[in-house]
């Protein structure tokens, strides 16, 4: 039987507390200590500071650390390092090193075990990881680094995904220790069959690297499996360098981080990552008028938004800037949509915000035997793959099961800078001191293959919708749990429901709580919290009105504008059914055929990897 976990810390708490020195030796010396919020720098010589610069090293803005060795044999001090990536004056990331010297011991062994509990603590504090209550502090405290595979679209964020990845991405989960396999992604729904013949006992998550519609590829590839029930255990994530970074944008709100877009939000994502920890992540299943099935982590929009996310198609060479534009052009040509919206409400409405209008409860909720599971059909794959050879420095690659930290990775390619207070300009001339051995067994980027062959086959267009005039498709699948809420599309629905029919500017179904990285339409909704939240606008409305409301929408703040036409209701299941012959409608941002459509939350379906909770009184 495992022994008791200890209490939590109180966030004040000491942890440790040591005089260190710096480099190069003559350079200044500081007393550290260590709670479980921050690291608290103080100068002790040549002379204490009355107000210390950067004397104080949030873990929030903490990556990883590791130690290491002066390339002098001479030096008996062993040094420990921090990569961080404090805000600056004006609100952005930028990377900084810390690096101080353990030197109270005469030989570098006793030293180096100074320093290597030091980096095991913040480690172990980073990823959440519990101190043991005897204050026993051994590098065995920390599990084999966890290995993800990274998913890049190349073409994502004006074609600037890969050079983001490289910049930032990979520094930073290097510093940070972990093991990563890398794969560009080639084509449309070229990552829904990557994933679909994963390995899945050699990942311990999957990572995109793009917009929102990679992570769509990914989860409707996992749910094509034969094994859909476990492939949906892994974690998956995104890091974004996208034109739609909506989901993101809600991972960064529950890090506790301020709003942020471009490079900043990616390295606050990038930060959240590297600290680990997941939340269940609710799944819309969206059953068209063809009777085909998908899976939405993110929306399903018809009307306003929908025309906006596909008509601003066009200028997709201006990022994010392209939906500002699109807005604009969708107001001056600002349509209404006849259409019927029933939904299957909540038994328990989210306490905020309240409604402007509120809508009937339902009566009793809807129980019907799950149907007969569809079946399964598994693309197969003729290539192997395995990592790709990177224009970084060599050590850059580290292949899954490698848990040793790399400092020489930074983002110029080099050792760690030291400036300033902390040892003076320049290359340090120090090499890696690793905490933990390679794991016996652990497998190389060499050999290891994260894809499986093998499976039926099946023609390249089976299960897939034909391409919109777009040139996209949307990832259909043939797994996943039954809808045991959502009668047949062509039937009646059953007592309980509510019913709106009527003229509409805009209909919007969404699970997290923003639409955009900078869009709150939702702010009090949580990934995992069961419900599917409706959002319209029925016409009638001026321009003036809703622009109002979409920019109201950056803070959260629109539900309390007053605005007549905006409706709001919480729901565990819904139908939409338009009634105008022509129209657009999109499942996270990918358009689909146009006609009836319903769709049920699956509570806690996925697993997302978010990083711990910024947010008072909820864990990650």
């Amino acid at each position: 039987m495992a022994p008791p976990l200890p209490p939590p810390l109180a966030t004040s708490t000491p942890l440790l507390h040591g005089e260190f020195g710096s480099y190069p030796a003559r350079g200044p010396r500081f007393a550290l200590t260590l709670t479980p919020q921050a690291l608290h720098i103080q100068r002790l010589r040549p002379k204490p500071e009355a107000r210390p610069r950067g004397g104080l090293v949030l873990l929030a803005e903490v990556s990883g650390c590791c130690t290491l060795r002066s390339r002098s044999l001479s030096d008996s001090a062993a040094y420990f390092c921090i990569y961080t990536y404090p805000r600056g004056r004006r609100g952005g990331r930028r990377r900084a090193t810390r690096t101080f010297g353990a030197d109270g011991a005469a030989t570098y062994e006793e030293n180096r075990a100074e320093a290597q509990r030091w980096a095991t603590v913040l480690t172990c504090l980073l990823r959440g990881l519990p101190l043991p209550g005897n204050g026993e502090i051994t590098t065995h405290l920390l599990p084999r680094p966890p290995r993800l595979l990274l998913l890049v679209n190349p073409f994502g964020g004006r074609g600037l995904a890969w050079q983001w990845c490289k910049n930032h991405v990979l520094p930073m989960i290097s510093e940070a220790g972990l093991s990563f396999n890398l794969i560009q992604t080639e084509r449309q729904n070229h990552a829904r069959e990557l994933v679909q013949g994963l390995s899945l006992s050699e990942w311990d998550g999957i990572i995109t690297v793009s917009g929102d519609g990679l992570l769509h590829e990914v989860l409707n590839g996992l749910l094509d499996r034969p094994d859909w029930e476990e492939a949906m255990k892994i974690p998956v994530g995104i890091l974004p360098c996208g034109s739609g970074n909506a989901l993101a944008g809600a991972v960064n709100q529950h890090g506790g981080f301020e709003q942020a877009l471009g490079i900043d939000l990616l390295l606050n994502c990038s930060l959240l990552l590297c600290r680990g920890g997941c939340c269940p992540l609710d799944l819309l299943s969206v059953t068209l008028a063809s009777g085909s099935r998908c899976f939405s982590f993110l929306s399903v929009a018809w009307g306003f938004v929908s025309d906006v996310d596909i008509q601003s198609e066009r200028f997709r060479a201006l990022g994010s800037a392209r939906f500002t534009l699109g807005t604009v052009l969708g107001l001056a040509t600002l349509h209404t949509y006849r259409g019927r919206l029933s939904y299957l409400p909540a038994t328990v409405e989210p306490a905020s915000p309240t409604p402007a209008h509120g809508l009937p409860r339902a009566k009793s909720e809807l129980t019907l035997a799950p149907g007969p599971a569809p079946p399964v059909a598994h693309s197969p794959l003729h290539r192997s793959v395995s990592d790709l050879p990177l224009p970084l420095p060599q050590p850059a690659l580290t292949s899954p099961g490698s848990p040793e930290p790399l400092p020489i990775l930074s983002l110029n390619g080099r050792v760690p800078e030291l400036a300033g207070d902390w040892g003076g300009a320049g290359d340090a001339p120090l090499s890696p001191d690793p905490l933990l051995p390679s794991p016996p067994g652990s497998p190389k980027s060499a050999v290891l293959s994260p894809i499986t062959e093998g499976g039926p086959e099946m023609p390249a267009s089976s299960g897939l919708l034909p391409l919109t005039p777009d040139g996209d498709s949307v990832a259909i699948s043939t797994g996943g749990p039954a809808d045991h809420l959502l009668p047949p599309l062509d039937t009646p629905l059953p007592p309980g429901w509510v019913t709106l029919e009527g003229d509409f500017v805009l209909m919007l179904a969404i699970s997290p709580s923003h639409l955009g990285a900078d869009l709150m339409a939702v702010p009090h909704a949580r990934f995992d919290d069961g419900l599917v939240h409706l959002c319209w606008v029925r016409g009638g409305v001026s321009r003036a009105a809703l622009l109002r409301v979409f920019l109201a929408m950056e803070h959260g703040s629109h539900f309390s504008l007053g605005c007549p036409q905006l409706g709001y209701a919480a729901a565990r299941a819904f139908r939409l059914e338009p009634l105008t012959p022509r129209g657009v409608l999109t499942v996270d941002g990918e358009q689909v055929e146009y006609g009836p459509l319903q769709a049920q939350v699956h509570p806690g379906l996925g697993t997302l990897l978010t990083g711990p909770s910024g947010r008072p009184g909820r864990e990650s």
